[in-house]
């Protein structure tokens, strides 16, 4: 970007203040926000006039508030497609992790308790055979399902309309129209969809409730999808087995009760966090501000219409 623009770039891995942001997008014509910054509408009513695309580092665009950017007439462009392969591998690692009670185990031996192999010692649950039930049956979903299959998984989804049959035979995935159906069969729970006023707790303590005995739920999407108090609860009472998490959401604030309980595995929002899958990403943000640039549509253009569909 610096060989290319007149680039201000942050120079390291803290999130700009607010004042750095507004300072910012006073004076700049595109600027490159990350998730940690929260791009809301009264820093973008102050923004200055030269100010006109927001080429995100990343897939979400729920920290961007895009009616304002319309109604200021600035283009917002994200990089889909990117982290897929990378959040649906670390969404397998909790999925084989949780049921194995893998950080019990590891804990176990890290603190010097382990005293040797024993019949009934740490029975997890196999996978093989088992219903992982899938929210969201975008990209993720999919790469997902098509590593969930390999191991034996049934796999049943809901969305918010059925995949094509030919793509659901590929995936040997099973539609569920009913969000609460699909919650009541799953062994294994994982998220996938997009946070939206429709999604925001979206698993409370009445769908904790459906779940299986002995279940567990997985999130590498976006923290606010879950009702956290009511996760906790589900944990303490001995209803789900564990939990994996990936998203918080009061990030980088991880509730205590979760650190403590033994079967939930506590990610640091790495679902994305591989050097190619970032490189991958900054391409996409100089490639949608050439196109811009050259007076184009930038190809990865964000169309307010569409968020959360």
């Amino acid at each position: 970007m610096s060989e290319l623009y007149d680039a201000k770039l942050n120079p390291d891995d803290q999130p700009m203040t607010r004042e750095a942001l507004a300072q910012a997008m006073a004076n700049c014509d595109v600027l490159v926000p990350t998730v940690t910054d929260r791009i809301d509408a009264e820093l973008i009513a102050d923004a200055g006039d030269s100010l006109r695309l927001i080429a995100n580092f990343g897939a979400g665009v729920e920290h961007i508030d895009l009616a304002a950017a319309a109604k200021r007439g600035i283009k917002v462009t994200n990089t889909p497609g990117v982290f897929t392969d990378d959040t649906a591998d670390i969404t397998m690692a909790a999925i084989i992790g949780v049921p194995r009670r893998i950080r019990e185990g590891t804990g176990l031996v890290r603190r010097g308790e382990w005293t040797g192999w024993a019949p009934s010692g740490l029975l997890g649950r196999k996978l093989g055979g088992k219903v992982l039930g899938i929210v969201g049956m975008g990209r993720i979903g999919q790469a997902v399902a098509h590593r969930a299959r390999a191991f034996g998984l049934q796999v049943a989804y809901t969305n918010r309309k059925p995949l094509p049959q030919a793509v659901e035979g590929m995936l040997g995935a099973r539609f569920v129209a009913d969000l609460d159906t699909l919650v009541a069969e799953a062994d294994i729970l994982t998220l996938h969809c997009p946070l939206t006023d429709e999604t925001r707790g979206l698993m409370d303590a009445r769908r904790f409730a459906l779940m299986k005995p002995g279940g567990c739920i997985i999130n590498t999407a976006r923290g606010e999808l879950i009702d956290q108090e009511a996760l906790i609860a589900a944990l303490q009472a001995g209803h789900l087995v564990g939990a994996g998490l990936d998203v918080y959401p009061d990030e980088p604030n991880v509730d205590q009760r979760l650190i403590d309980h033994p079967n939930v595995m506590t990610l640091p929002h790495i679902g994305s966090a591989t050097a190619e899958g970032r490189e991958a990403s900054g391409e996409k943000v100089i490639a949608n501000i050439r196109f811009w640039a050259d007076g184009h549509r930038p190809p990865d253009q964000v169309l307010t219409a569409l968020v959360g569909s």
